[in-house]
């Protein structure tokens, strides 16, 4: 075993696994040092016969279960091999604290994401960061207390990467704006009239992207873009003022960078999130080969732009505000988005009804400010609690 040695937490989403592809087209580049899921510890086990870490991780006992089944161990067994196994939240925290790893890919989707990137930061471990949710709730925390470790927080996001990577070699004092660019999702032409037909088999058919289900409703709802808003604004340390955001169907430009003598810089590739993790892992040496298809520029008719209709996709003008007001707001959109997500997949709410909860949430809790992550912690359940309530009694 050789190479940069890392962690993946969330090995079994869409990240985690494309991680595991990376890997595996650079044999001899990395070492898996940790592989952590949820609740799927069949995919995790399939996952541990091929890249066999040092430790193998489930938060809970059913998905524990699944893994020792899918071993071949008994259930009171620790270990696979040379493979430890271990089950638990609060273990989990304590695997990625004494990993090995040099870096950490937090790949969990939501705020249940947080303690994790914590942990590894606390710990002095890059993170290559796929969970926005982080720096949506406590993106301040979190950058304070990476430059208190001296750790490194290195974007997993495909629009973040292409922002990140145009920054390097470039002056803070150069730099006038950074421009997110959306792909608008599967709703960007259909009338906000219609939107209360939108079913979720509907919403999770993304025209450009392969993701999990959570990420592509925030991309239907345009609500991925106003959490990215949030995160552009602790990862570059720039202010809301300087976040453009325009939508570009095509998903070729991930991002760029305004400069002060008028020039833009993008980066372009064609949509993989293989390119974006693998930056991360290799950051900041050499970058890593066979990890995506070439850009065919004969084959690129067309590269279009469109403002966002803040009509159909209100999340961004509240993330804005949110940003100016109460450092309790984003984690207040976070939570009501989360809920508001969850009961649109189970076909509780409608689609249109996610932001309208969103919107309530904001004026009934934004005005709240936290003094640490306990009262973080406290007000995000209060809001995901009357987020459920409100919408299993009302008609949103």
């Amino acid at each position: 075993m050789g190479g940069r040695r890392i962690a993946i937490v969330g090995s079994t989403g869409s990240i985690g696994t494309s991680a595991l592809e990376v890997v595996a087209a650079n044999p001899g580049r990395f070492e898996v040092d940790c592989l952590v899921a949820g609740k799927r510890g069949d995919i995790l086990a399939e996952q541990v016969r091929k890249v066999r870490p040092r430790v193998a991780a489930v938060s809970d006992s059913a998905g524990f279960e699944k893994l020792c089944k899918g071993l071949g161990v008994s259930s009171t067994s620790a270990r696979w091999n040379d493979t430890e196994l271990v089950c638990g939240e609060d273990a989990i925290l304590d695997v990625i604290r004494e990993s090995k790893a040099e870096v950490v890919v937090a790949a969990v989707v939501g705020m249940a994401g947080l303690n994790g990137v914590l942990a590894a930061i606390e710990s002095g471990k890059d993170v290559a960061l796929a969970n926005k949710e982080s720096l949506v709730v406590a993106g301040e925390l979190v950058m304070d207390l990476a430059e208190a470790n001296g750790v490194g927080i290195i974007p997993v996001d495909s629009e973040h990467s292409a922002i990140f990577q145009a920054l390097q070699g470039t002056k803070d004092s150069d730099l006038e704006s950074v421009i997110l660019t959306a792909s608008g999702g599967p709703f960007l032409h259909t009338p906000i009239s219609e939107f209360s037909t939108i079913t979720p088999e509907r919403a999770l058919k993304h025209p450009k992207w392969n993701m999990g289900a959570k990420i592509t409703i925030d991309s239907a709802t345009m609500m991925n873009k106003a959490l990215e808003v949030i995160e552009a604004r602790w990862l570059f340390d720039v202010q809301p003022k300087a976040i453009e955001v325009i939508i570009h169907p095509q998903s070729i430009i991930h991002s760029m960078i305004r400069l002060v003598d008028g020039s833009v810089l993008a980066q372009l590739s064609l949509p993989d999130m293989k390119g974006p993790i693998a930056y991360a892992l290799t950051y900041p040496n050499d970058r890593a080969k066979g990890v995506m298809e070439r850009l065919d520029f004969s084959k690129v008719t067309e590269l279009t732009f469109l403002p966002v209709d803040n009509e159909k996709f209100p999340g961004l003008a509240r993330a804005r505000a949110c940003l100016q007001g109460a450092n309790g707001a984003c984690a207040v959109m976070n939570a009501a988005n989360e809920v508001g997500v969850e009961l649109f997949l189970n076909k509780i709410i409608g689609f249109e009804s996610i932001h309208s909860l969103i919107g309530e949430a904001l004026d009934l809790y934004g005005g709240r400010a936290y003094q640490s992550l306990e009262e973080l912690f406290a007000l995000t359940d209060e809001v995901s609690v009357w987020a459920r309530q409100h919408a299993s009694g009302s008609r949103l």
